[in-house]
């Protein structure tokens, strides 16, 4: 359908879809900047990105409730018996914990935050803050943010790798997440 691909199964919904590609198009951006963000000089030229970051984390925090209320109302289309026992599962393993992670990662980092002597700001306007200076909780919702933020790095790099592999194999399972 479209690519060239035989279709198997049901494809997601559009909206599925659209959630999908605009929720991992904000994780790269917000990769990128937190990589890029980390090594600067304080001043204005690590406060806009880090203002960014915690923008579109927050952005990133309401679209994937968006994405779990979603799918609890629009399961995802079964699979075709095309994969195997151990595939299956390998799959839904990778999507629960990427869905774990893409919850735990910017909650983490809000709270750090939060636990800052700076104001919580999403695209400038002042949000109320959860916490209160406290140097150890920063430091520990931090450690939490940086860890799942390397989780999903490494559940990025299998999910990517299982889709390239459904692509070389012409099964049909990726041209179920494609527009």
């Amino acid at each position: 359908m479209g690519c060239g691909y035989p279709v198997s199964g049901d494809r997601y919904s559009k909206p599925a879809i659209a959630l999908h590609w605009l929720h991992a198009c904000l994780v790269i951006a917000l990769l990128v900047i937190g990589t890029m963000m980390v090594d600067l000089p304080k001043g204005p030229e690590r406060t806009a990105p880090f203002a960014l970051h915690k923008s579109l984390g927050l952005c990133a925090l309401a679209l994937i409730f968006i994405r779990l209320a979603w799918r609890r109302y629009q399961p995802p289309p079964a699979l075709s018996g095309q994969l195997k026992p151990w595939e299956r599962w390998l799959s839904v393993a990778v999507h629960h914990a990427l869905y774990l992670l893409l919850l735990v990662a910017p909650l983490a980092g809000y709270l750090s935050a939060s636990f800052t002597k700076y104001p919580m700001k999403f695209f400038g306007f002042v949000l109320p803050s959860l916490g209160w200076p406290d140097e150890t909780l920063n430091a520990v919702f931090n450690t939490l943010h940086k860890g799942a933020v390397w989780g999903l790095m490494f559940l990025i790099v299998l999910h990517v790798a299982g889709a390239l592999k459904h692509a070389l194999r012409r099964d049909g399972v990726l041209s179920r997440m494609l527009p």
